[in-house]
């Protein structure tokens, strides 16, 4: 049976994958954005449920100030004596730390701390022991992972911290996990930089406190050299072994817009490699050490009928599981129906790094059509293609007047349309991999407004380590309290 890559798609980066019983949860880095920690459940690995959140409290995730990027970096999710752990850092006040819960469908705990710096934390566990390791600099500032015992019950340190491994050579080494297989240990990590040279290595030790052996022929999985292949920037990611005894390996990866236009603004997703053991013990990955759009499994594989995307409107999204805040929102601003979304703008903008009235949802496929009625009361309420505040493209009402603003860095030049239409104007977006195409319709007919290239909302253009956002969004710089709707809501992937 094939598979289609990414399993997860839109900007879900840095996964984290467990078993517990018969079922798989994974979970993802959500940098700027509320809640925090997206966290999915799975059956076959391939199909994958989106549950909750880890981080759903502001005394979890405190983003005030918070850079775009910044936030929460690189989580790990573990199970052990019937416990979830999920571990990261908060960049923006730079204290990693970890939650936890015994019952995934429920709430997790208040932060627990821990006293070693660096990001893309790691959980091991062994005979009662817990272990914390991080990617940090040693004393001369050269990056490494290094790793100590800790208190499970407080996040305090049992032991002093140990440097493991500097890698293989490349650059910012990142994403530690550590495992034991056999009478092995096994520390996986990513290296190259999360972009079009990141790589997986590993190393192996008898001893989780190393000296760790170099695999003979890392990079284990990358697409460093499929110059122009749809896929790119493999790396960073994490093992597990299904109930079958298939070995598995997900890891973040994105798709550039086309071959010859090395652009990504989807955000990094999240890919699943087969692993492969060798008679001596060393692990192989992917097809050949690369990632795949299309994956034949083994046949001791089985999986349901693979389902990437979906017809999506008000009614059959979850407000809690589907969309997500700048920051942390004020939630009075907010009004959730079924059919129906009232958002009350504040002085808050696009522009801002703070948390206006938005509520977004990823976009996850390059060929998509989304359209909203937007009734925007003394105003500037719509819709927005979202990469950072210094990168979108928004198209809105604002009292008879129907306007289009691109915005690339320090740049922005608007367009408006006159309308007189007083009971809501239907905003429409159509895209593919090369460019955004905004409407107005009125009366059944779709007024053209103007086009934006996708690349100027690209990572390569606007940096960070986000994607996309479609969002619908209110700002109301006098604060008069009113409030915009959104209605008919409509976000399809076009084949």
């Amino acid at each position: 049976m094939k598979y289609k890559n990414p399993v997860l798609r839109g900007m879900y980066p840095d996964p984290s994958v467990c078993k517990a019983g018969d079922k798989y949860y994974m979970v993802c880095s959500t940098f700027h954005l509320f809640p925090g920690v997206p966290l999915f459940e799975s059956e076959d690995m391939i199909n994958w449920r989106q549950i909750g959140h880890c981080l759903t409290r502001k005394s979890q995730l405190n983003l005030d100030g918070a850079l775009s990027s910044g936030g929460i970096f690189a989580p790990t999710i573990r199970y052990q004596d019937g416990r979830f752990y999920m571990v990261t850092t908060n960049e923006s006040n730079q204290k990693n730390f970890y939650v936890t819960t015994d019952n995934i469908y429920g709430e997790w705990s208040e932060p627990i701390f821990v006293d070693q710096d660096g990001i893309d934390p790691s959980l091991y566990f062994e005979d009662g022991h817990a272990y914390f390791m991080s990617t940090r600099g040693d004393d001369k500032g050269i990056s490494c992972i290094c790793m100590c015992e800790i208190d499970i019950a407080s996040g305090a340190k049992k032991s002093d911290t140990k440097i493991l491994w500097y890698g293989s050579g490349g650059r910012y080494i990142e994403s530690p996990h550590l495992y034991k297989f056999g009478s092995y240990y096994y520390l996986v990590v990513a290296e190259g930089g999360t972009e079009y040279g990141h790589m997986v290595t590993y190393a192996r030790s008898e001893s989780m406190w190393g000296p760790f052996e170099e695999y003979p022929h890392n990079p284990v999985l990358t697409n460093r050299n499929l110059g122009g292949y749809a896929l790119q920037g493999a790396g960073h990611g994490d093992i597990v072994e299904d109930v079958h005894g298939n070995w598995w390996f997900m890891h973040l990866a994105f798709r550039q817009v086309d071959k010859w236009l090395p652009y990504h603004h989807l955000g990094r997703e999240s890919c699943l490699e087969p692993l492969t053991w060798k008679e001596d013990g060393w692990f192989t990955m992917g097809t050949e050490g690369t990632a795949r759009l299309e994956v034949e499994a083994s046949d001791s594989v089985s999986f349901k009928e693979q389902e990437l995307s979906y017809h999506k409107t008000f009614s059959n999204l979850d407000w809690k599981k589907d969309w997500c805040y700048l920051r942390n929102p004020e939630f009075d601003n907010y009004q959730m129906e079924k059919d129906s979304l009232s958002l009350r703008g504040t002085k808050v903008s696009l522009f801002d790094i703070d948390s206006p009235t938005f509520l977004g949802i990823r976009q996850d496929e390059f060929d998509m059509e989304l359209s909203c009625k937007v009734e925007a009361a003394d105003q500037e309420a719509g819709i927005t293609v979202y990469m950072d505040e210094k990168h979108h493209y928004d198209l809105a009402v604002e009292g008879d007047a129907v306007f289009l603003r691109y915005t690339i860095g320090c740049v922005s030049k608007e367009m408006k349309a006159v309308t007189n239409k007083g009971l809501g104007t239907t905003l429409k977006i159509k895209a593919d991999a090369l460019g955004y195409y905004f409407y107005m319709v009125e009366d059944e007919e779709e007024i053209f407004m103007g086009k934006a290239d996708t690349r100027y909302v690209s990572t390569e253009v606007a940096s960070g380590f986000t994607g996309v956002i479609l969002g619908l969004y209110a700002v109301d710089p006098k604060e008069k309290g009113q409030w915009a709707t959104f209605k008919e809501f409509q976000l399809s992937h076009v084949e």
